[in-house]
């Protein structure tokens, strides 16, 4: 399973994320900051958990690509 978790409140906005992952993620219109798809909001953490291993690449690169380091992935 693939897990992915955004702390949202902390997105500066630069869009890493999207260019990385668009299926994954989008740009909020309201605040400019980035929206994890289908994800679960629990405390200020939101969690995508998906049993597709097809996002899970480009998941890996929107994490690295994102300089306030606010995207885990977890690969279990």
């Amino acid at each position: 399973m693939v897990i992915i978790t955004l702390q949202r409140h902390k997105c500066i906005g630069c869009n890493y994320c999207v260019e990385m992952a668009p299926n994954q993620f989008q740009m909020s219109k309201k605040d400019g900051k980035t929206v994890l798809l289908h994800a679960i909001e629990k405390k200020g953490f939101f969690t995508l958990k998906s049993n597709d291993f097809s996002i899970l690449e480009a998941c890996e690169n929107a994490s690295k690509a994102c300089p306030v380091k606010i995207i885990s992935v977890k690969n279990n």
